[in-house]
């Protein structure tokens, strides 16, 4: 392909790669994200490659690699367009029967359908399985269609069309006035409005000045940002390039964390797509604009997530935040005004300038515009990702969409927000979800995680874990958040353990609103979130550890005692051979016991016997 020289050129570009394509050519599209990956999905790869060539149709029909499809549960995910048939969970001797029966004779293999739980009937097309079908997909539409290394893939959907009407039709006043009117706020967790953030860096005096992609992602169970920049990296670089030509800058990175090799090796080929196609770098279609993009490994910590510990690193000192003001639109990388976006924020733009202000603005609730990606996981049916607008409450998430609480166990809470966010239990599975009710409720949005928990769930074993994390995770630059979350973690570890007092209760409450309002970053300010949160929606579980030693979720193992019951056990030794410890004995076919002085409480009988023999008590001394 010709280096694109005009705007006009990519729309020309585009019509002739869309001309040039067969729309009834059979396309194989195989989930290669991450978590497909995980689940073997390169052995599925090269099992359609083989039996193609074996089956002489290797030359008509297209095997494409995809990114993350969002149902990770149902992994590794298969795809035959244009019929658009879903297969889940694709093993690598299923493949022979799908190229010959759907591929090839264009019938559907029932028993590779998909299930549904709910009604049990089959589905067998993607967009009516529940999964997808209540959710509203805008950003995350493109990552299921196109191979992320491939410009013609991003193209051939519209990609670089925002760019190219930015250079050719807009002035970057222009630019800022539409991503003011369509209300995006900054999905990395603040929620600060975008279009605000980027007048104020392109007023900033300064003769150089910078705009960062944050892909530092690091709150447990989160991967939202990971899955963008694996499935469709241009998306991401058509938006950065929209607002450096609004904020006018000529040079921006992307901080990304070196935990994800996949959105590293496909971030790095678009870059190159985009240089040879005269996107990234000097006179970019020839209008004299200039931007060249670079990517910094980040090493992994928690903190450089805050857009000042962000910048220390890129300029190599230690990644600590600083105090604020100046803002890093007025005074950030190497002094000059700086604009940092997370990677969701980036992938909005280019839409925003497609379809309008309005239309974004259309979609929503009155403060919180647009759609948002979460990452749906724990003791949850339909664990993934999934794109709701602002407004959908939490009962439609965790149940319409998530399909409701695994092993048919009752549901607790929601903790969203990542480590730093609350959880939110049953009374309000009917809130709206934007940022201000998420607030109230004692939680924030975050950039997006949300952790199912049922009623197996200790929610003070829950305040112990993220409160350990943050401790991990604490710069140790304010004493408040570094000494103030190490004392907390002491006293939920005395809660945990039932040597707690009533006393600690408040002590726990002083200690959150003195970290809060004295830490420098967003780390300590929210850090003590889950335990807040918890005690105001479960005291009567700390209570209980406290006062009756006992854990209700039979969790904390201080304060639990696994016991044999003789009526139930059939004396078939599993369990004792599976005790890492020899803390079981008895004779074959006759009741065993546990010796509670050598027993490590590992739960490894409870979980293998299958006479429900082994039961859990708590409440002991």
């Amino acid at each position: 392909m010709l280096m694109l020289k005009k705007p006009r050129d990519v729309a020309n570009l585009r019509k002739f790669v869309i001309e040039q394509r067969d729309t009834e050519k059979k396309v194989i599209t195989i989930c290669g994200g991450t978590g497909c990956k995980a689940s073997k999905s390169d052995s599925i790869v090269e099992a359609f490659k083989e039996e193609l060539v074996k089956q002489g149709i290797s030359d008509s029909t297209d095997l494409r690699i995809t990114g993350c499809h969002g149902f990770c549960e149902k992994g590794p995910i298969v795809l035959i367009k244009p019929e658009n048939y879903f297969y889940p969970n694709v093993k690598p001797d299923q493949v022979p029967r799908i190229v010959t029966e759907t591929v090839i004779n264009d019938e559907i293999i029932e028993e590779f359908l998909y299930k549904d739980p709910a009604t049990g009937g089959l589905i067998i097309h993607e967009h009516n399985i529940p999964f997808y079908k209540n959710q509203k997909r805008t950003i995350f539409a493109d990552n299921g269609l196109i191979d992320p290394t491939s410009f013609e893939d991003y193209l051939a959907l519209g990609g670089y069309s925002a760019i190219s009407k930015v250079l050719g039709e807009m002035t970057p006043e222009e630019v800022i006035k539409e991503m003011k009117d369509a209300g995006l706020k900054g999905r990395g967790g603040a929620g600060f409005p975008t279009g605000l953030k980027w007048e104020f860096m392109s007023n900033a005096p300064g003769e150089k000045r910078y705009v960062i992609c944050n892909a530092d992602e690091g709150d447990p169970g989160a991967y939202m940002d990971r899955s963008l920049l694996e499935g469709n990296p241009h998306c991401i670089i058509e938006g950065m390039l929209i607002g450096a030509y609004a904020m006018g800058t000529n040079h921006g990175y992307i901080y990304l964390r070196a935990e994800y090799p996949l959105a590293l090796h496909n971030v790095r080929i678009a870059m190159a797509e985009a240089k040879e196609m005269g996107l990234l770098g000097d006179n970019i279609l020839g209008t004299g604009f200039n931007f060249d993009l670079e990517i910094y490994q980040g090493a992994g910590a928690f903190v450089c997530g805050e857009e000042t510990a962000l910048i220390a690193s890129i300029e190599g000192r230690e990644g600590e935040p600083r105090q604020r003001p100046p803002y890093p639109a007025q005074s950030g990388l190497w002094g000059y005004p700086t604009c940092i976006n997370n990677v969701e924020t980036w992938a909005n733009v280019r839409h925003i300038i497609n379809r309008g202000s309005e239309w974004f603005s259309g979609t929503g609730t009155l403060s919180s515009k647009g759609t948002k990606i979460f990452s749906l996981v724990g003791k949850i049916n339909n664990i993934g990702l999934v794109e709701i607008p602002f407004g959908t409450t939490l009962r439609e998430i965790i149940f319409s969409i998530g399909g409701g609480i695994s092993n048919n166990r009752k549901f607790k809470a929601v903790q969203t927000g990542g480590p730093s966010g609350g959880c939110v239990p049953e009374d309000f599975l009917d809130v709206a979800i934007d940022y201000a009710n998420l607030s109230r409720l004692g939680s924030i949005m975050g950039s997006g995680g949300m952790i199912v928990m049922d009623e197996d769930t200790c929610m003070v074993d829950v305040a112990r874990y993220f409160t350990a994390f943050s401790v991990d995770e604490s710069c140790g630059k304010c004493t408040s958040c570094r000494e103030g979350n190490a004392r907390m973690l002491e006293i939920l570890d005395d809660i945990c353990a039932g040597v707690g007092s009533e006393e600690d209760l408040q002590l726990l409450v002083e200690l959150s609103r003195y970290i809060k309002n004295t830490s420098m970053c967003g780390l300590g300010n929210f850090s003590s979130n889950p335990v807040l949160s918890t005690l105001r929606y479960f005291k009567d579980e700390y209570l209980a550890h406290i006062e009756r030693h006992a854990c209700p979720a039979k969790v904390c193992k201080d304060l639990i005692r696994y016991k044999i019951k003789p009526d139930y056990c059939m004396g078939c030794t599993l369990c004792a051979r599976k005790c890492p410890v020899k803390a079981i004995s008895g004779e074959r076919k006759k009741p065993h016991v546990i010796d509670q002085d050598v027993c490590t409480k590992c739960g490894s009988c409870h979980t293998v016997c299958r006479f429900s023999a082994v039961d859990i008590e708590t409440g002991v001394d």
